[in-house]
């Protein structure tokens, strides 16, 4: 026996409810692996790309040349603004300043036992 449309309407709405609660169930699941695994490697949002700027923005970017500062020469440099120095250096070369959060190098030395003092650079 054929159905109706009106039969059909209501077939498919209940199937996309049903859809939709099993999108909400596995959604929860995806979203506490998600969370544990931010947890477990210290991933922060910068890590991910999300600093700041969405990805769509940082796309558009790409792709405009850039733009001159207005009352700034090219290649001046901006008075009072120094470089980071280097507390910590590991044996592969990679640095830290000891500002902002630690890097994932050296939060995985110190779990593996290092300490701090280990990575220390000796100041002039």
């Amino acid at each position: 026996m054929a159905k109706s449309y009106e039969q059909l309407q209501r077939q498919i709405a209940e199937l996309q409810a049903e859809a939709e609660e099993l999108r909400q169930k596995e959604l929860g699941e995806v979203i506490a692996r998600i969370r544990t695994a931010i947890d477990h490697y210290g991933i922060s949002a910068a890590d991910l790309g999300f600093g700041g700027k969405s990805a769509r923005a940082v796309k558009s970017d790409a792709s405009t040349p850039e733009r001159k500062k207005p009352g700034r020469k090219p290649g001046a440099k901006t008075a009072g603004k120094s470089a980071s120095t280097v507390l910590y250096r590991d044996e592969a070369g990679r640095t830290w300043a000891g500002r902002g959060k630690r890097p994932q190098w050296l939060r995985d030395a110190l779990i593996s036992g290092r300490t701090l003092e280990d990575f220390k650079v000796p100041q002039a």
